[in-house]
């Protein structure tokens, strides 16, 4: 039905007059368009429930007393609201120290990443060098090859750390670099650290989307390349940046690979929650003694004591993204995939 012809129908004056004198196809629109409404919402409904659920059973364990959780009929919303658990969480992780140090490495190292990823990606969007297509496809391959494949020859390598025998030379042995987190940050200057081919990647498509015309204006006001770089390019780069920094600091928050291979002993809020299922059952022979605990921990409550100090790990990070969403957010739908 043509735009003149709906202009005709408001000359009636009731719904019903309209579609009648449209031979019914005002009201089968509109019960068309009320049914694309409807199946849009149970679609977008199911799939947000899909993803909140787990997160809200865990919100509704973590309340829980202890014989909520054993009582069949408590199922969402306990009966008897507690927050001891997140004391009991807090205390077996050692939440204030772990908290610390997680927030000092992880946003060190995302920094880090960031600078040192944005350098080499806007090198590989924009100068040519030797073997630059070899040197990408190692970019890749950091992306496809999982770290675990690597991990013994990393592990060998800063258990018998030495640059060029330097260091040999020097002090007669090898240095062990082992349970500290220097070999993060080395990793993490060198574009080897968790998920640095994808930033590398991810900035490398950024760049190659804008003109190339912005550098070479600048070339002839008289800046030279890095002072572009610098001034020129890094502020068109915020948005990718944000991503890559988000991106890293929420993947070193929660990693327990790298964590556990180097830093050792260093308590961190992955670590933590990794090991929290043993440390209630020293708490409990601790609190209660070793008699009352013979019969050990139930497992309704290791997963409640578990659920609880996944939220304490994951609250951060919530709140970091909700700080920088929008920056995030239009990073994502400005960088595209350019060949």
């Amino acid at each position: 039905m043509t735009k003149s012809n709906k202009v005709e129908f408001k000359k009636y004056g009731t719904y019903w007059e309209r579609n009648r004198a449209s031979g019914g196809y005002l009201l089968r629109h509109d019960i068309g368009e009320v049914f694309v409404k409807f199946v849009r919402f149970i679609l977008l409904f199911g799939m947000c429930f899909l993803i909140l659920q787990p997160v809200l059973n865990k919100i509704s364990v973590s309340f829980m007393e202890q014989q909520d959780l054993y009582n069949p009929i408590v199922v969402s919303i306990p009966l008897h609201f507690t927050g001891e658990n997140y004391k009991i969480a807090a205390k077996i992780m050692s939440y204030g120290e772990s908290l610390k140090n997680s927030i000092i490495i992880s946003i060190t190292i995302a920094i880090l990443q960031t600078v040192m990823c944005t350098i080499v990606g806007y090198g590989f969007s924009r100068f040519k060098f030797p073997l630059k297509n070899l040197w990408f496809a190692c970019v890749m391959a950091l992306i496809i090859v999982p770290p675990q494949a690597f991990s013994t020859s990393l592990v060998i390598h800063f258990y018998n750390f030495d640059i060029f025998g330097i260091i040999k030379a020097i002090k007669g042995a090898p240095i062990n670099l082992r349970g500290g987190v220097v070999p993060y940050y080395l990793m993490s200057a060198t574009c080897m650290g968790l998920k640095n081919g994808l930033y590398i990647y991810l900035v490398r498509q950024f760049f190659r989307n804008i003109p190339v015309d912005l550098e070479e204006a600048a070339y002839i006001d008289g800046c030279g390349m890095f002072k572009t770089f610098v001034r020129i390019m890094v502020p068109q780069s915020k948005p990718i940046v944000t991503s890559c920094f988000l991106f890293s600091l929420v993947w070193q928050w929660t990693d327990g690979f790298y964590s556990k291979l180097f830093i050792g002993g260093k308590k961190l809020v992955s670590t933590s929650l990794a090991s929290i299922a043993d440390a209630l059952g020293v708490y409990v022979a601790r609190e209660l003694g070793a008699a009352n605990a013979q019969t050990g921990v139930s497992s309704q409550y290791t997963n409640c004591i578990l659920s609880t100090g996944t939220l304490l790990v994951v609250l951060p990070v919530v709140v970091v993204y909700l700080i920088a969403q929008k920056a995030f957010v239009e990073s994502i739908s400005s960088t595209g995939i350019k060949m």
